[in-house]
C-alpha cells in the first residue's frame, strides 16, 4: 500500500463520466425511497453493476446490493458501502430534479453517496488495475435509526458471505469547502441512545397539591437534576450530550394529573463514559422520583454505537486523500456529535470513515433545502477508485 506513483486513478479520468454522475445522481434525487423502501433504488443500483461485470447480489439484509468484482489472484479484499435511503421531509429547493414523492427526500446526500461509488464501480470494472476482490456494499436503511440496514445486512451474514480484510465509508459534510476532506482516527462520531422516562404519581385537583403526588414537579426536579450528570459525573476531557426533547404531562390548568412523560437523547463518544451516562441518569431519575413520592419506568434504548476509525486504515485513507486532492484540502475533523450506522461495520471490521466537503454554503443536513452538490461528483468517484487501487496493488 505504499506505491504512490501517477498510475492510479485521479479526479481528471473522471472528467468526462461528470455530465453521467450528475444524471444518476438527480435521477435518484428526483425518486427518493424511505428506510426499507428502496425497491427502485436497489434495483437502479444492481442493475449497472450487472452491467458493468459484477457479481450482484440482491436483498442483503432486505434491500442490500454487493457488487463484488475479483481481479487477478491475490487473496486481499476490501468493501466499500454506500447509503441509499431517504428521509420523511418535504423538499423545498425547488430544483428542476426536485423529489417526485410526496413527503420524502433525499435531505442527506445518500443519492450523492451511491452516485459516487457508481462512478468508481464502473471505472474499476473497465479498468481492472487492481489484484484481489472489490465488494461495494449499498446499503439500505441508514436513516432507520432502530434495527438499520448495517444490522440486517450483518445479521444476513455480510462479512461470511463477502470476506474483507476493511471496509470504507464516507459522508457529504455542509459547511466545509467542496472536494476538501475531514479525517479522523479513532472516535468520529457519536453513540446515539434514546430514553422515555414515565412517571406516576397520583393525580388530584390543582387547588389540593398536598392531597396528589405531582409529576409535574417531579419531571421538573429530573430535567434539573439531569444537568449535572454533564459537568459532575464526565471527565472534563471527554465528551457527551444529554438533551431533553420532550416533557409532556397534564390537561388543564386546574388538574394534577396522573403521569408524566420525558424523553431524552444521549450522546457519548466512548463505552466508558455511555455507560456512565446510563448509570447516573437511572439514578438520578430513580432517586428523585422516590422523594417525590413517584414511580417511574424507564425505558433505555441504546442506539448506533460511536463511529471508531482504526488507526492503520485512516491513515491510510488519509494518505490517498491528500495524492488525490492535496494536503492543503485535507484538515482533521472535529467530533461530530450526530450518529451512524457505519459503526456496526466497524465492530466488525477495521476501516475509516470519511468526511467530503459538500460546500460553506450548502444547508445543513436533514434540511428542506438541502442538496448534495455534483462537483463531488467526481472527487468521490476517484476516491474510491484510486483507494481500491492503492489497497488492491498489483
Amino acid at each position: 500500500m505504499s506505491n504512490t506513483t501517477n498510475q492510479f486513478a485521479s479526479i481528471s479520468d473522471f472528467d468526462d463520466k461528470a455530465a453521467e454522475l450528475a444524471a444518476a445522481r438527480q435521477h435518484l434525487h428526483a425518486h427518493p425511497e424511505l428506510s426499507f423502501q428502496e425497491y427502485e433504488t436497489a434495483e437502479y443500483v444492481a442493475g449497472r453493476l450487472e452491467r458493468w461485470g459484477y457479481d450482484v447480489t440482491r436483498n442483503v439484509g432486505g434491500l442490500g446490493v454487493v457488487g463484488r468484482l475479483r481481479q487477478g489472484s491475490d487473496g486481499r479484499s476490501i468493501a466499500i458501502r454506500a447509503d441509499m435511503d431517504a428521509l420523511p421531509i418535504t423538499e423545498a429547493t425547488g430544483l428542476p430534479y426536485a423529489s417526485r414523492v410526496s413527503g420524502t427526500m433525499h435531505a442527506c446526500g445518500h443519492d450523492g453517496h451511491t452516485a459516487m461509488l457508481l462512478g468508481a464501480a464502473e471505472y474499476l470494472a473497465r479498468t481492472r488495475h487492481f489484484n484481489g476482490t472489490v465488494n461495494l456494499i449499498f446499503q439500505p436503511a441508514e436513516e432507520a435509526g432502530k434495527g438499520s440496514g448495517a444490522q440486517a445486512m450483518i445479521a444476513d451474514g455480510l462479512f461470511e458471505r463477502f470476506p474483507c480484510d476493511a471496509i470504507f465509508g464516507l459522508h457529504n459534510h455542509p459547511g466545509a469547502p467542496v472536494g476538501s476532506f475531514l479525517m479522523r482516527a479513532g472516535p468520529l462520531m457519536a453513540a446515539s441512545d434514546t430514553v422515555t422516562i414515565k412517571i406516576t404519581g397520583r393525580g388530584g385537583h390543582a387547588s389540593r397539591p398536598h392531597l396528589t403526588v405531582d409529576p409535574i414537579v417531579t419531571a421538573a426536579n429530573i430535567v434539573m437534576t439531569l444537568q449535572t450528570v454533564i459537568s459532575r459525573n464526565i471527565n472534563p476531557t471527554e465528551t457527551a450530550v444529554i438533551t431533553v426533547g420532550t416533557i409532556h404531562g397534564g390537561t388543564a390548568s386546574n388538574v394534577i394529573p396522573e403521569d408524566a412523560e420525558i424523553t431524552l437523547s444521549v450522546r457519548s463518544f466512548s463505552a466508558e463514559v455511555r455507560d456512565i451516562l446510563e448509570r447516573r441518569i437511572r439514578g438520578i431519575v430513580t432517586s428523585v422520583a422516590q422523594a417525590h413520592g413517584a414511580t417511574v419506568e424507564i425505558d433505555y434504548e441504546r442506539g448506533y454505537p460511536v463511529v471508531t476509525n482504526s488507526v492503520p486504515e485512516t491513515a491510510f485513507a488519509t494518505e490517498v486523500v491528500a495524492e488525490l486532492v492535496g494536503q492543503d484540502k485535507v484538515s482533521v475533523c472535529p467530533l461530530i456529535p450526530g450518529s451512524e450506522d457505519f459503526s456496526y461495520f466497524l465492530e466488525h471490521k477495521p476501516g475509516c470513515f470519511l468526511r467530503l466537503g459538500n460546500g460553506e454554503d450548502s444547508a445543513m443536513l436533514h434540511n428542506s433545502k438541502y442538496d448534495f452538490n455534483d462537483g463531488n461528483l467526481t472527487v468521490g468517484a476517484a476516491l474510491w477508485a484510486r483507494l481500491t487501487e492503492r489497497f488492491l496493488a498489483i
